[in-house]
């Protein structure tokens, strides 16, 4: 009969008599064990240099006009128009404006209106305090307002800033919620030549963009006159092109003409290509080759049409 395998028992080798090597202490070992031979790192801390008195008035008086940036453009841009400055190069204010400084029709308009805002605001600010608008987009949404409710607005925008300048989202804000507590008078008036804005407003689903006079003011809305229909908006549908008095005169008749040139039962698809191209064209003049196609046009269709001062 086989036995069983015995089991050996492993050897385990005996302890090492000899001694195990002393630990080698790292430098920063080193320095740790004996503080007086640690290195101390002192880091140089910039300490601001004082500008003098002459300096520091400098300097405010150099961020006032960074400041006063758009105020100064807007005034510019109101001698220029009512002056009429622009005549010796081009035709109209909005063209001069585009060429020369590359603002969209309405900029010019907007710095100006800022202008007239920022001086009122100026009136009624605490000379201690000199919290005024920096830019344009901050006085915009008070451009609407009369001159009390625009400095009234303007203090709470401030507090609501914790004492800063607050931005233009703040200000539309706060002008929001006093449209919806008060009544504020509709700022458009009669004569007035504004864009549609269609909006969710399906009445007014493709007419994106084209101009119209105000024929009626309501308390919250306008009824518009277009070249093809007329049309009873709110106030949020509509934006104004802030022309002058004799501009929206030549614009209410070229008006007039399209609408009486659209009343053609028999006329061609040509014309309405016309009417649709003028119908956008927001701007108070014809070139020379669009006044000669729609007076070619009138005779064409024995309209006449006489001019009105």
């Amino acid at each position: 009969m086989n036995k069983p395998a015995s089991r050996r028992k492993r050897a385990t080798p005996a302890a090492s008599s000899k001694p195990k090597p002393a630990l080698k202490l790292s430098k920063d070992t080193q320095q740790q064990d004996n503080p007086a031979r640690a290195t101390i790192e002192v880091m140089a801390v910039e300490v601001p240099e004082e500008l003098s008195e002459s300096e520091q008035r400098d300097r405010l008086h150099l961020e006032r006009k960074v400041e006063h940036a758009f105020y100064e453009a807007g005034k510019a841009l109101r001698e220029l128009r009512d002056r009429r400055l622009y005549r010796s190069t081009h035709k109209t204010f909005e063209e001069y404006c585009r060429d020369r400084f590359g603002y969209s029709r309405r900029q010019p308009y907007l710095l100006m209106d800022a202008a007239v805002v920022f001086d009122n605001l100026k009136s009624k600010c605490d000379p201690l305090d000199h919290i005024l608008p920096t830019n344009e987009r901050q006085v915009r949404p008070l451009i609407k307002l009369e001159p009390s409710q625009q400095q009234k607005v303007w203090q709470q925008a401030v507090q609501k800033a914790g004492g800063k300048t607050p931005s233009g989202r703040i200000v539309q804000d706060i002008v929001d919620k006093i449209r919806e507590r008060t009544k504020i008078p509709n700022p458009y008036r009669v004569g007035e030549i504004c864009i549609l804005l269609p909006k969710d407003n399906p009445d007014l689903r493709g007419k994106g963009g084209f101009w119209g006079v105000v024929i009626h003011v309501g308390d919250y809305s306008c009824t518009v006159q277009t070249w093809d229909g007329e049309y009873t908006v709110k106030i949020e549908h509509l934006k104004s092109l802030e022309l002058l008095d004799d501009d929206c005169l030549f614009m209410q008749q070229l008006c007039l003409r399209l609408r009486q040139l659209y009343q053609v039962a028999s006329r061609d698809e040509a014309v309405d290509w016309l009417l649709q191209g003028l119908g956008k064209q927001a701007k108070p003049y014809l070139s020379s080759l669009q006044s000669k196609l729609l007076a070619a046009v009138e005779r064409e269709y024995k309209l006449s049409w006489k001019h009105q001062k």
